[in-house]
């Protein structure tokens, strides 16, 4: 089942160090499969607060999310991120196709 990894982006601060990550993130998730469904597009905001980005990645499944952050070459990158962004991230399944809100009812 698709595996996602959801971060929701607080604050930037923008320089060398973010510039570097950007360049070299995609080849980190190319071993695993994974690929941006969303990337810092422009976020309206119906119900609630929400801050200025949201990032979504998506893995054929959670090993291989899993797998990727704990991977060398994501873990090597990784500082320049988290030194420079505050964001809430979060790993999560997604549903099977065909599933229905009332799914959630036989839990």
């Amino acid at each position: 089942m698709t595996a996602y990894a959801l971060a929701h982006v607080h604050s930037v601060e923008f320089g060398p160090d973010i510039v570097e990550y950007l360049q070299r993130i995609d080849a980190t998730l190319d071993p695993f499969d994974g690929r941006f469904l969303i990337h810092d597009s422009p976020v309206e905001t119906v119900e609630g607060a929400w801050g200025p980005g949201l990032i979504l990645i998506a893995f054929p499944d959670r090993e291989r999310l899993r797998a990727w952050y704990d991977s060398p070459a994501y873990q090597e990158i990784l500082p320049l991120r988290t030194r420079h962004m505050v964001a809430d991230v979060v790993f999560v399944d997604g549903v099977p196709a065909g599933y229905r809100a009332a799914n959630a009812l036989k839990h």
